[in-house]
């Protein structure tokens, strides 16, 4: 068998909705993006992601235009470990989830059901998770003036209903990028998922958000048909830690990122290099702005059944 007859393409997240790709919430098109992350016991990782993937589709099906879940493995990472990205259209969106835990039966049937057999002593999805590792990171897309780093009233602050009190409006994270709709990639479509994070000092919080989104702007467009960048924030947990999901075709296309950094390339030399920090504050490009050893990348891979020799649904 050739190379090129025996090469394995892996589906995309939305192939694991029946769910019509236009009418999923993603990253690109969602108001907010919770991913939540759990470490299933090797003896029931089979069970644990036919869990994973009925709950998905559930919301999907039953809360289209509210909520859009995709299941996602570690590519290269902690075996096991799964990662739901759950796309919200906005905080409100969660306030009616939060509803299904009480309200929506059908939710409670994937919930309460026993998923063990009794030959390996029976139980439901909580003992399929190794206890203390559901953990949920809460990201919403980055947009000038958040959290104080603007020196004037940004645009997206606005009264809303005739409120007296002003709120603030976040952009979808797909205005972040101009690219053309053919090339767009996000989390329903994208082969692989980097999601890179780091801390920001507290100093440079606003240079290093300048930073963030120049380099995605930049990247977009010179990585245009294999790779989308979008920027993030962390709405509850460590402040000033942002986010970039870098979405590409597929894993090979890792090769085109890292021929960016190495080509000689004006625009993207400028991001690298240019001095993001006024003198009054020391002066320094974007290694001066975040704390040492908090730059991280973590692959993801859309879960598709058999994967890592999991037994498929019968």
């Amino acid at each position: 068998m050739s190379q090129e007859s025996s090469q394995f393409t892996v589906p995309v997240a939305h192939r694991q909705t029946s769910v019509p790709l236009p009418d999923l919430l993603h990253s690109g098109n969602a108001g907010v993006v919770v991913e939540r992350v759990g470490q299933l016991r090797a003896e029931f990782r089979s069970e644990g992601r036919r869990f994973a993937r009925e709950l998905a589709e559930y919301i999907n099906t039953h809360y289209v235009g509210v909520a859009g879940v995709f299941l996602y493995e570690e590519t290269f990472g902690t075996e096991d470990r799964l990662h739901w990205l759950i796309h919200l259209e906005s905080f409100d969106a969660y306030e009616k989830l939060i509803g299904m835990g009480s309200q929506d039966e059908g939710w409670r049937d994937i919930i309460m059901c026993h998923r063990i057999s009794e030959e390996r002593g029976g139980g439901s999805w909580e003992r399929m998770f190794i206890d203390g590792s559901l953990q949920e990171t809460v990201l919403i897309p980055s947009s000038f003036g958040m959290y104080g780093t603007a020196d004037k009233k940004p645009e997206t602050v606005v009264e809303v209903d005739g409120a007296k009190v002003e709120r603030f409006l976040v952009p979808t994270a797909a205005h972040q990028s101009g690219q053309a709709e053919e090339d767009v990639l996000n989390s329903a479509n994208c082969g692989l998922l980097m999601h890179r994070t780091g801390e920001l000092k507290y100093e440079f919080r606003a240079e290093g958000r300048q930073f963030a989104r120049a380099l995605a702007e930049g990247w977009n467009k010179s990585l245009a048909g294999h790779a989308t960048i979008y920027l993030y924030e962390e709405a509850f947990g460590l402040s000033d830690r942002i986010h970039w999901f870098i979405h590409l075709r597929s894993v090979t296309d890792y090769y085109h990122l890292m021929g960016l950094r190495a080509r000689v390339d004006e625009a993207a030399r400028m991001i690298f290099t240019k001095q993001w920090i006024s003198d009054e504050k020391g002066g320094g490009g974007w290694e001066r702005m975040f704390v040492q050893s908090t730059l991280k990348d973590m692959a993801l891979t859309p879960q598709h059944w058999g994967m890592h020799a999991t037994q498929t649904p019968r």
